[in-house]
């Protein structure tokens, strides 16, 4: 890949990059295992799958005049029609100890270490940049199934620290303002055409297509750089 500026920070989708798995069928599951969490504590089953869903579109539509945490709750309690007080700090458990059990529907990627650890190399600012509709909690556990932490980025986006979300364009710059490295400095490196390529080229980033598990967009076909997840381990390795 040849670059057009110097790459001054590096960032990594996580579900279908540095992690390996079916979205779609991970997603199933996930709403499956949420719905079953819900009944446990007496909540509709169906409604919390139809608030969550209305609140992560919300989330996705953000202008960022609110966090994406403040949107997505704002939503569901508006769509659900009922209000518990507890029901945050309740599905902040859900994170913690429920989400872990959805590990199964991934697959293990033994060089997502060696890319990070390759990102790292000669300054740069490594930036895991997944989309922010799930709590910390869920960014960090799905993290730990790689062998990796929070202390492996210099910033993880999650639905508390951010005001956009993916495709938006938006949702790269305000990194780039936490961070203080312009976009045209940085390198995306994503498996979805629309999400990662799309928002982050807008956004005046470099990118690169993991094609190993690629996203298509009907509305935007990537044309750019792209390979296979360890393809992009070596580039990064040459930077």
């Amino acid at each position: 890949m040849k670059l057009n500026k110097e790459i001054k920070a590096i960032f990594f989708d996580l579900d279908g990059t540095l992690l390996p798995l079916d979205q779609s069928y991970f997603v199933k599951q996930y709403f499956k295992r949420l719905a079953t969490y819900g009944a446990t504590l007496g909540i509709d089953p169906q409604r919390l799958i139809d608030g969550t869903l209305a609140g992560t579109e919300a989330m996705i539509r953000n202008d960022g005049s609110k966090t994406n945490r403040e949107v997505f709750w704002d939503t569901y309690f508006a769509f659900a029609g009922e209000r518990r007080d507890d029901l945050e700090g309740l599905l902040d458990k859900f994170y913690l100890d429920g989400f872990k059990n959805l590990r199964e529907y991934t697959t293990a990627n033994d060089m997502a270490v060696k890319m990070v650890e390759a990102a790292h190399a000669n300054g740069r600012r490594v930036v895991l940049a997944t989309n922010p509709v799930f709590p910390m909690q869920a960014q960090l556990e799905r993290l730990s199934w790689l062998g990796l932490s929070a202390e492996d980025f210099d910033h993880i986006t999650s639905y508390d620290n951010s005001r956009y979300c993916k495709p938006n364009p938006e949702y790269y710059r305000e990194i780039c303002i936490i961070i203080d490295v312009e976009p045209e400095n940085c390198l995306m490196i994503g498996n979805d055409e629309s999400d990662d390529m799309k928002g982050a080229s807008l956004a005046g980033m470099e990118c690169f297509l993991v094609t190993d598990h690629r996203i298509m967009a009907d509305n935007f076909m990537w044309t750019g750089e792209r390979g296979s997840f360890e393809q992009a381990l070596r580039m990064i390795e040459r930077m």
